[in-house]
């Protein structure tokens, strides 16, 4: 490595972290982000009816993020199983 040029090198409380949020989130049954995201499906169709449509919008882009969830859960689990 030339003089200027730095190196990441990720520190032991970074793995423990990762991993800790990775047991974690491999606790919870698959169906939680799927009802999840439903959920918020619902509730933002629910504000929208009362007329809350900017809370409408905040609540509804919930549920990308809860399937996010769903996929990360898959794949910590399918690593978890691999061990």
């Amino acid at each position: 490595m030339s003089t200027g040029e730095t190196s990441y090198r990720p520190q032991q409380s970074d793995s423990r972290r990762k991993t800790s949020i990775g047991h974690q989130a491999s606790r919870l049954p698959s169906d939680f982000f799927v009802w999840a995201a439903l959920a918020s499906v619902a509730g933002s169709a629910y504000l929208r009816a009362v007329g809350e449509g900017e809370k409408s919008l905040f609540v509804g882009q919930w549920a990308p993020t809860f399937l996010a969830f769903g996929v990360y859960n898959k794949i910590i689990r399918r690593l978890d199983l691999g061990r």
